[in-house]
């Protein structure tokens, strides 16, 4: 949980400072790109062999067709369970530089989570890295996944992917519920404090576009009081399903209305922590439990 927990606070110092990037195709085989960072990336030919440092980034490629361009991922990089056959470089945090070297990268993509001085480190030793970040808003998706398409000669494939989850996004967005609940999502409780997503992410977009009403939708950042939390009483509460229990048996949340009523959603964490195509369906499986 701690570690779930840093990765997102690190990612928020991204959120606040991201922008939409221009990335254009010159030609067939040359690519420019400006990424999050504002690095400017020029690709003379398609990448063969790339790292992902990000399981967002692993997860999108997966669902372009780009995988096999994967040589490396992160241990973290679980999503589809295909990944596991991708030989690993480590962690996020204590980024193994020299394993990525040992692979022999012509493009590393990276995302939120990555130490400063690793992306220092990858550039020293000449290698090509490109950082997309977590967006702010759902539509940020598309964003993403329009980059990496470009990056890795998908672009047609990110098309016609983006054009389906639009079209799922527009279907939903024109069945709305009758009434709309009160909801809180939980990133972090217990002694260390309570965390959730507010108004300025793009999981607060899931939860609109289920059809819930975020109780910290007018907050900017992660931490929230105990207070706010017992005084606002959500109808709601969505937590990693892992957690569930656990929340549900540590006062003062048991005294929740949600948690007596059994409203307590238990989803899984990579539908709604990461921001990839799944993210739509974390918006049926809330809006299921909603009506």
């Amino acid at each position: 949980m701690k570690n779930i927990l840093r990765c997102i606070l690190a990612a928020t110092l991204i959120l606040a400072c991201s922008c939409q990037r221009v990335a254009r195709q010159d030609t067939a085989d040359t690519v420019t790109y400006t990424d999050d960072y504002g690095n400017h990336i020029v690709l003379t030919q398609r990448p063969h062999r790339i790292v992902s440092t990000s399981p967002a980034v692993t997860e999108i490629m997966f669902a372009l067709g780009a995988d096999s361009l994967l040589v490396g991922r992160t241990d973290f990089c679980n999503y589809p369970p295909q990944a596991a056959s991708i030989e690993s470089i480590g962690g996020i945090s204590n980024l193994n530089v020299e394993k990525i070297l040992s692979l022999s990268p012509d493009l590393v993509i990276s995302g939120s989570m990555i130490p400063q001085k690793s992306a220092q480190h990858l550039e020293n030793m000449g290698v090509k890295a490109a950082y997309i970040t977590e967006k702010p808003h759902f539509e940020g998706l598309y964003d993403n996944i329009a980059a990496i398409g470009l990056l890795t000669g998908y672009s047609h494939a990110a098309d016609s992917l983006i054009a389906v989850l639009r079209q799922e996004e527009l279907t939903l967005r024109a069945d709305s519920l009758a009434s709309h609940p009160t909801v809180y999502y939980v990133v972090g409780f217990g002694p260390t404090g309570n965390f959730t997503a507010g108004g300025n992410s793009f999981i607060n977009d899931v939860i609109t576009l289920a059809g819930g009403v975020n109780i910290a939708r007018n907050m900017q950042g992660w931490a929230y009081s105990t207070e706010a939390l017992v005084a606002a009483d959500p109808d709601y509460i969505v937590i990693r399903r892992e957690d569930s229990a656990a929340f549900c048996n540590c006062r003062p949340y048991n005294h929740l209305s949600a948690v007596g009523r059994h409203h307590v959603i238990g989803i899984e964490s990579g539908t709604i922590d990461l921001q990839v195509p799944r993210n739509m369906e974390a918006v049926t499986y809330l809006r299921k439990h909603f009506n």
